[in-house]
C-alpha cells in the first residue's frame, strides 16, 4: 500500500518527485524518501512521517540528479522509522518498492552467508542485496531478471544504479505499476494519478513484466525478458489539479460533492428522453445470467450487501456476496452462469484483483464497478460500470460509497428490467425516483447542526453501536466502518434483531447506539429492538425519513429525519448523516481526517 514514484530527464527531478509523492501520499504516510544519481553516488533523504517532512529536510540541501525515484510508506515489515523508509540502497543500487516480499527471511539468510549486512527490518532490503549479488558476475538486465526469479509475493519496483546514472528499472508483479511518457522524460508511478500533472501519456505494465526507462525511450520485457510492445492510452488531465478548495479537509469537500457526483453518475447511466438505462456493450443475454455474486473488500464490501438487496428484491436470481480476501483461498464452485461482480474504488485493491484474476483463470463473467476506468481491474474485466466519482482523496470513502451504491442499483433495476421481472410501469417510476435523487442528497446534507450536537456522546464513549435491518444493516456496518476509521472509537454494526442473541451484553447506561429505522417493512420490528436498548439505559440516535406518524418511544436521545423518497433508495439518504458523524467525532478529538492512522486509500498488499 506505498506509492512509488520515478524520473529520468535531462533537468533535476527532486522536485517534480516530492510534488507526485504528495499525490501519492494517500497509499502510506508512515515514512517518506527519494534517491537520486549525482556525480556516480547515490544521494539519499528519508524521514519518519509525512512528505512536507521530507520536503523541509531537502530545501535546506541542494538535491540535483537527473535521475531518482521516490516512496511514501505503509508499514508492513518494520515498525515506521527513518531507518526503514524507502528507498533502500547499497553503495551502487537503490530501490523502492509497494508490495510484500512474502519469502524474505529466506532470502536474507541466503545473502548474510554471503557477507551482505543489513540494515533495516524491512523485507525490501533484500532486493537491493540481490540485485548487488548478482550484478557481480551478471549484466543489468540478467540480474534483474534473476532477482525477479527470487522474489515470491507482490510488488512494484523503481530502481536506480549509481553506475547507470540515466535510466530506472521498473517491474511489477500483484501491484499496479504506470509508465508516463513526456518530453525529454519518462516517468514510473504507482498509478495514474500521480502521473497526471506530468503527462497525459500513460502505458501499464502487465504482471510479471518490467521495463527499462530512459529521458527519450522506454523498454517494456515479459518474465523471460523478450521485448513486448505496448500501447501508450492518452488519458483526461482535468483531475490533476483537484485539491481541497476553501474545505478544510477532502473528505468534508468529498461528503459535500455528492449531490454532483449523484447528478453525474444518473447523467451517464441514464437517458433522460427514452426515460431508459443505458448499459453500453453489455457483453451478455438475459438467459446467460442465473445467478451473481458479489466481491469486496471494506467499504466496497458493504455496498456488495446493499446491492444483495436490491437484486433479490428486484429480480429472481441468485445473489452471493463474498469478502475478497476470503474467496480465493477456498474452492470454488465455478459456475458458467454466474456473473461475477468486482467492486473496488482504486481498482487496485489487491484481495479483490486476484479474486479476479481467480475468476478469469476459470474463464468466468466478470464485471468490475470502479472510480478509475484505466485501473488493473477494469483492464482485466469482461465488462466495466464506472461511477464517475472523480478523485476521492481522504482516506474514509464517502462519495465512492454512494458512487458504487449507485452504480449497482441501476445496475439490478436495468438488469431485472431485461429480464421481466419488473413491469414497465414500476421501472419507470424507479428512474424518475432517481432522476430526483441528487436534490434529495443535497438536501439531506443540511443535518449538519443536528449531527454536531449528537458528537459529544460519541467523542467521549468507549464504544457504540449501529444497528439496522434489511437494506439498513449494511448501512449500519459502513456507519460503524466510519467511526472507527476516522474516531478511533470502537464501533460495532449488527442486524437489529441480534442483539438479543448475545450483543446486548455489551449495553451499559450512557452508550451511544445509532438505530436506523427507515419506514420500511422492517420499521416496527426495528423499533421494539431500539425500544430493548433503551431499557438498558442507551443513548439512542434514532436515523429515519420523515413521517407524520410519531416514533414510538417516548426516550429517544436525538432523531434524525432524512427526505422522502423511494424505499430502494433510503439508504443514500441516510448514508449522509453517519458520514458527518464520523466526520464531527474525529473532528472534535482533532485527529488527522484524510489521513487516520495506520490505513491507506488504496489497499495494493494482501
Amino acid at each position: 500500500m506505498c506509492g512509488i514514484i520515478g524520473i529520468t530527464s535531462n533537468k533535476p527531478v527532486s522536485s517534480s518527485i516530492i510534488n507526485s509523492l504528495k499525490k501519492l501520499e494517500y497509499r502510506g504516510y508512515d515514512s517518506a524518501g527519494i534517491a537520486t544519481i549525482l556525480d556516480g553516488s547515490i544521494n539519499e533523504v528519508k524521514c519518519e512521517g509525512r512528505v512536507k517532512t521530507l520536503e523541509n529536510n531537502i530545501s535546506k540541501i541542494k538535491m540535483l540528479g537527473t535521475v531518482g525515484i521516490g516512496h511514501v510508506r505503509w508499514a508492513t515489515h518494520g515498525a515506521p522509522s527513518t531507518l526503514n523508509a524507502h528507498p533502500h540502497s547499497s553503495e551502487s543500487v537503490s530501490v523502492v518498492h509497494n508490495g510484500i516480499i512474502e519469502n524474505s527471511t529466506l532470502l536474507k539468510k541466503f545473502l548474510v552467508e554471503r557477507g551482505h549486512k543489513f540494515k533495516s527490518q524491512t523485507d525490501t532490503e533484500v532486493i537491493v542485496h540481490l540485485i548487488t549479488e548478482y550484478l557481480k558476475e551478471n549484466d543489468l538486465k540478467n540480474s534483474i531478471l534473476k532477482m525477479l526469479k527470487k522474489l515470491h509475493g507482490s510488488f512494484a519496483l523503481g530502481i536506480i544504479f549509481k553506475d547507470q546514472p540515466d535510466l530506472i528499472i521498473g517491474a511489477r508483479r500483484g501491484s499496479p505499476l504506470a509508465v508516463g511518457y513526456g518530453p525529454n522524460e519518462n516517468y514510473l508511478g504507482s498509478d495514474s494519478y500521480a502521473l497526471k500533472s506530468m503527462t497525459n501519456k500513460i502505458s501499464y505494465l502487465n504482471d510479471g513484466e518490467f521495463c527499462i526507462l530512459k529521458k527519450n525511450n522506454v523498454d517494456f520485457f515479459d518474465e523471460k525478458g523478450n521485448k513486448v510492445n505496448k500501447k501508450i492510452l492518452e488519458l483526461s488531465i482535468e483531475e490533476a489539479s483537484y485539491d481541497k478548495g476553501d474545505y478544510k479537509h477532502f473528505m468534508a469537500k468529498e461528503i459535500e460533492e455528492q449531490p454532483q457526483t449523484i447528478k453525474n453518475c444518473v447523467n451517464e447511466y441514464i437517458d433522460k428522453i427514452n426515460k431508459d438505462i443505458n448499459l453500453l456493450s453489455f457483453p451478455w443475454k438475459k438467459n446467460e445470467i442465473s445467478s451473481i455474486t458479489l466481491i469486496g473488500c471494506g467499504t466496497a464490501y458493504h455496498s456488495c450487501l446493499m446491492a444483495k438487496h436490491w437484486f433479490e428484491q428486484l429480480t429472481n436470481l441468485d445473489v452471493y456476496v463474498d469478502i475478497a480476501s476470503e474467496f480465493r483461498y477456498r474452492n470454488n464452485r465455478f459456475k458458467k452462469d454466474n456473473l461475477y461482480i468486482f467492486v473496488s474504488q482504486s481498482g487496485e485493491t489487491a484481495d479483490t484483483y486476484a479474486a479476479l484474476d481467480l475468476c478469469n483463470k476459470n474463464s468466468m463473467k466478470t464485471c468490475s464497478v470502479v472510480n478509475v476506468v484505466e485501473s488493473s481491474i477494469a483492464r482485466d474485466s469482461n465488462f466495466v460500470l464506472p461511477i464517475h466519482c472523480g478523485p476521492e482523496i481522504g482516506v474514509a470513502s464517502t462519495k465512492a460509497f454512494l458512487g458504487q451504491m449507485l452504480v449497482l442499483y441501476i445496475f439490478s433495476l436495468k438488469l431485472s428490467f431485461m429480464r421481466n421481472d419488473i413491469n414497465k410501469e414500476s421501472y419507470l417510476k424507479k428512474i424518475k425516483s432517481l432522476l430526483n435523487l441528487s436534490e434529495l442528497v443535497k438536501k439531506t446534507l443540511d443535518t449538519e447542526n443536528q449531527v454536531q450536537s449528537a458528537c459529544n456522546s460519541f467523542v467521549n464513549a468507549k464504544g457504540s453501536m449501529f444497528l439496522g435491518r434489511g437494506s439498513s444493516f449494511p448501512i449500519a456496518l459502513e456507519g460503524a466502518l466510519k467511526l472507527k476509521e476516522l474516531a478511533y472509537i470502537h464501533a460495532e454494526g449488527y442486524p437489529a434483531g441480534e442483539m438479543k442473541h448475545g450483543p446486548l451484553a455489551l449495553i451499559e447506561n450512557g452508550m451511544p447506539v445509532v438505530v436506523i429505522a427507515p419506514r420500511d417493512n422492517y420499521y416496527n420490528k426495528t423499533i421494539s429492538n431500539m425500544q430493548e436498548v433503551i431499557a438498558r439505559g442507551a443513548k439512542v440516535l434514532l436515523i429515519t425519513n420523515k413521517s407524520t406518524d410519531e416514533v414510538l418511544s417516548e426516550n429517544i436521545w436525538q432523531k434524525i429525519e432524512v427526505e422522502n423518497t423511494d424505499e430502494d433508495l433510503l439508504p443514500f439518504l441516510i448514508t449522509i448523516p453517519l458520514q458527518k458523524l464520523a466526520y464531527h467525532s474525529a473532528l472534535k478529538k482533532g485527529y488527522d481526517i484524510d489521513k487516520p492512522r495506520n490505513l491507506a486509500k488504496s489497499v495494493t498488499v494482501e
